[in-house]
């Protein structure tokens, strides 16, 4: 299989580079040219067909923590700590203990509480 390359000058100064490759190939081309434009001091940015860059909740909500998160779907849903964990099985005060970040969140109450307002469990994590 061949990769395809077309060049284009943009009246900005700059060069417009399609690429179309086999999508077996994609991860592995996509991670070095990443790494080819950060050694020129260039950030490849991802944009969408209107040229718009497309921003990942990650990197829109770095800093958000697992209680952060717990808390933040909790008040959305509007269910009180009481009623979560009633619905979890657990205490009021180990919810506000995971809310507050005293307490971790295990893989496996992540998952429950995923489950529980139908989330990646991920984000509890």
């Amino acid at each position: 299989m061949n990769a395809d390359i077309r060049t284009f000058p943009t009246h900005d100064g700059r060069m417009e580079i399609n690429l179309s490759i086999p999508t077996a190939k994609g991860t592995l081309i996509l991670n070095a040219l990443q790494s080819m434009l950060a050694l020129t001091g260039l950030k490849a940015r991802r944009i969408d067909a209107d040229g718009d860059e497309i921003v990942s909740a990650g990197d829109v909500l770095s800093d958000v923590t697992p209680a952060m998160a717990l808390r933040g779907l909790r008040v959305k849903e509007d269910i009180t700590q009481k009623e979560l964990a009633e619905r979890l099985g657990i205490s009021q005060n180990m919810v506000s203990e995971m809310e507050s970040g005293k307490r971790s969140i295990t893989s496996k109450m992540a998952k429950r509480i995923a489950e529980t307002f139908n989330a990646p469990y991920k984000a509890f994590l």
